[in-house]
C-alpha cells in the first residue's frame, strides 16, 4: 500500500522508535560537494528533518531557513543547532511543503529525500519556483530502482516536450527500496527544468555505502540534480 507521506505519517515517524537514529548523522555528502564552492547567501532546506544540512549551511555562513512538517523533527533540529552554537541563527518553519508558499525566493533551495503529500516530481517543480534569479537548486533524492548506476557530471540538458530521513542515521527516510512515488531518475528531474531558465550543472545517479548503528552497512542509491537559474 503506498505511503501517504502526509503530516500524520511524518508525525508518527518522528515520534517513533526511529527518531533518534534519524536525528543523528553528518550533512549529506552531496550537499557538501556541490555547494562548498558557492558564495553564501540565503538558503532554504525544504524538508529539513533534524537539521544536519541546515546546520552545515549556517556553519558555512549561509542565512538559512529550515522547513519541515514534523514538529518533533524541528525540535531535534533546534536543539542540535543550539548545541552547535547556532541558537537563533536558523529560522525553523513548520510547513506542509505541498501547500506552503515562502514569502521570498532564495539563493539556494535544497532538499534531501523529502517526500511531501504530493507527487515527487511535482514537489521538485514547486521548490524550483522558490529559487531566486541567479540562484541554485540542489535536489538529492532516492533513485528510482531499475535506472541506477549512471553517473553523469556536467550533464548536457535535453529538453523534454512532456513535462527523506534514514534509520541508518543519515538524511533519508529509512526506505532501502523506496516506493516508486518517492523516487526519481536524473533525467526525469532534469528534463522538467526549462533550458531557457535553467542550466543543469549536475545530473547524477550514484551508489554509496554507509555504516549505520551496530556497524551494519547500508547501500544507498541516490539521484542528485544541481541547476543554476538564470532568471
Amino acid at each position: 500500500m503506498p505511503h501517504s507521506f502526509d503530516k500524520n505519517y511524518w508525525d508518527q515517524t518522528w515520534d517513533g522508535d526511529r527518531a533518534p537514529a534519524m536525528s543523528s548523522g553528518d550533512p549529506n555528502p552531496h550537499l557538501v560537494r556541490e555547494i562548498s564552492g558557492l558564495a553564501p547567501g540565503t538558503a532554504l532546506d525544504a524538508g529539513c528533518g533534524a537539521g544536519a544540512e541546515a546546520i552545515w549551511l549556517a556553519e558555512n555562513d549561509w542565512d538559512v531557513t529550515g522547513a519541515d512538517v514534523a514538529r518533533t523533527a524541528l525540535d531535534y533540529a533546534e536543539d542540535r543547532a543550539a548545541a552547535a552554537g547556532l541558537a537563533g541563527r536558523i529560522e525553523w518553519v513548520r510547513a506542509d511543503l505541498s501547500v506552503w508558499e515562502p514569502a521570498t525566493q532564495y539563493d539556494l533551495v535544497t532538499t534531501h529525500y523529502a517526500h511531501p503529500a504530493m507527487g515527487q516530481l511535482e514537489f521538485y517543480d514547486r521548490i524550483a519556483d522558490w529559487v531566486a534569479p541567479g540562484g541554485t537548486l540542489l535536489i538529492v533524492g532516492h533513485l528510482h530502482h531499475g535506472h541506477g548506476g549512471n553517473s553523469r557530471k556536467g550533464y548536457e540538458h535535453r529538453h523534454s516536450n512532456s513535462n527523506g530521513r534514514s534509520s541508518t542515521g543519515e538524511s533519508g527516510h529509512g526506505h532501502s527500496h523506496p516506493p516508486a512515488e518517492a523516487s526519481a531518475t536524473a533525467d526525469s528531474i532534469a528534463n522538467r527544468l526549462d533550458p531557457c531558465v535553467w542550466t543543469v550543472v549536475t545530473a547524477e545517479e550514484s551508489q554509496r555505502t554507509m555504516v549505520g548503528s551496530g556497524g551494519r552497512a547500508t547501500t544507498i542509491d541516490d539521484v542528485v540534480v544541481r541547476a543554476s537559474r538564470s532568471h
